[in-house]
């Protein structure tokens, strides 16, 4: 794997992760010793997460972790409302139902996941991202699914607001569970409203979540 690689590779799960907060300066110098790498491919992998979004210009020489703020949050999940609604409709329409049964077990049985730590969360989570993938195949539409992919690299830090809410994480297990049934059954409108009701949730709880981490309650766009 090429240098240039690796770093953005780490660099951005380090940001998917929340281990670089928003708002983190990205300095060449600093990021090439702490990853062991020269500069010209830590300079290569800050333009690309540059074009990602997840990084801005701080000055005209450094670039910080992108925030993550109530607007940015919002944004996003309008485009999410757009290209996901229509995901679960034409999955509905297209789908092999047989690949979304096993998805439908391992979904019914995420209480008990969610019940057995890291490794039932890492587990948890691995079924939804099983399930993005089945759909973005019975979409069957190129297009679309490059654009899910784009948007869901932004979701993966917002989902982290939720890693430690168990309440919110098996009421979006029993959401996911209902869009997966109505995919089965190939009933489009249900589908899409119930990823419609998942979104409407998930976003309420990444605002509230962004809400109570500002100090003395004050607000910020």
């Amino acid at each position: 794997m090429r240098a240039s690689e690796r770093a953005y590779r780490e660099l951005r799960e380090e940001i998917l992760d929340g281990v670089l907060a928003p708002g983190t300066a990205l300095a060449e110098v600093e990021q090439a010793n702490r990853l062991g790498v020269s500069r010209t491919p830590v300079r290569e992998a800050l333009a690309r997460l540059e074009a990602d979004g997840l990084a801005t210009a701080a000055s005209a020489r450094v670039l910080q972790v992108s925030e993550l703020s109530p607007a940015s949050i919002i944004a996003l999940y309008e485009l999410r409302e757009a290209l996901e609604e229509q995901a679960a409709r034409l999955a509905a329409t297209r789908r092999d139902p047989a690949r979304f049964t096993g998805l439908h077990d391992r979904l019914a049985a995420a209480p008990e996941l969610l019940d057995g730590g890291d490794d039932g969360l890492r587990a948890y989570y691995d079924t939804v991202d099983a399930l993005d993938e089945e759909i973005d195949a019975a979409t069957a539409n190129p297009m679309l699914v490059a654009a899910l992919r784009s948007a869901r690299l932004h979701s993966a830090r917002v989902r982290r607001l939720a890693r430690h809410n168990p309440v919110r994480l098996r009421a979006a297990a029993s959401e996911h569970l209902l869009i997966v049934e109505a995919i089965i059954a190939g009933d489009a409108s249900l589908a899409a409203h119930a990823s419609h009701v998942h979104l409407h949730m998930s976003l309420r709880h990444a605002l509230a979540s962004i809400e109570s981490r500002q100090p003395d309650g004050h607000r910020v766009a």
